[in-house]
């Protein structure tokens, strides 16, 4: 896995959907896989781009709407017991039943709804790290809605951004968490999960 630094132009920068694709670009040729990286937008100014830290399968190529700025391949070294600070911006839902909107069989449809309280966004970083990693301390920062565009439909996210300490219990999991991402909306700049020492 490689961890990047990469700069995207204002154009691609102001709709998180059109910088996901954007992002997309520094893995040329790859037209039909499916998406093996993660990013979080550590910087926005308004008019001129937004810096990203990508986490990627492939070492990424500077596109024309997005510039590699650094480029290295992410430790793999990490033993149980470190202790580590963890950085991560979330979209921490939960499911529910929404009568009014019925599938094939008549069913109620299952819905993503977020979790806005902070001791259930608490609740749910503690059940993603689960077996994982345990939490020495954590504080939630909530953070602006992602307003996007996505063809014709618009849509809505509510993300928050984790901070705190953890100590490793399996770092087997804990690679494969930050392989995978954590929670959805992914291709919206969610679940980048960054580790530092303490």
């Amino acid at each position: 896995m490689f961890l990047s630094k990469v700069w995207i132009g204002w154009l691609s920068a102001k709709d998180p959907y059109q910088l996901h694709r954007a992002l997309w670009q520094l893995f040329p040729d790859r037209p039909t896989d499916e998406r093996d990286f993660l990013f979080r937008v550590e910087e926005q100014q308004r008019g001129k781009g937004a810096m990203a830290l990508l986490l990627s399968a492939e070492q990424p190529q500077s596109a024309s709407v997005a510039e590699v700025i650094a480029s290295k391949p992410m430790p793999q070294n990490i033993a149980a017991g470190a202790r580590l600070r963890f950085r991560l911006r979330a979209n921490p839902v939960k499911a529910i039943k929404d009568s009014k909107r019925l599938d094939k069989n008549g069913e109620a449809k299952s819905i993503r709804v977020p979790l806005i309280h902070e001791e259930e966004q608490l609740k749910w970083l503690l059940r993603k790290f689960a077996g994982v990693a345990e939490l020495e301390t954590a504080r939630v920062w909530q953070e602006p809605a992602l307003f996007f565009r996505k063809q014709d439909m618009g849509g809505k996210i509510q993300p928050v951004c984790f901070e705190g300490v953890l100590t490793v219990l399996d770092n087997q999991a804990l690679f494969e968490l930050l392989r995978q991402g954590i929670g959805p909306a992914k291709a919206m700049g969610c679940g980048l999960l960054s580790l530092a020492a303490a």
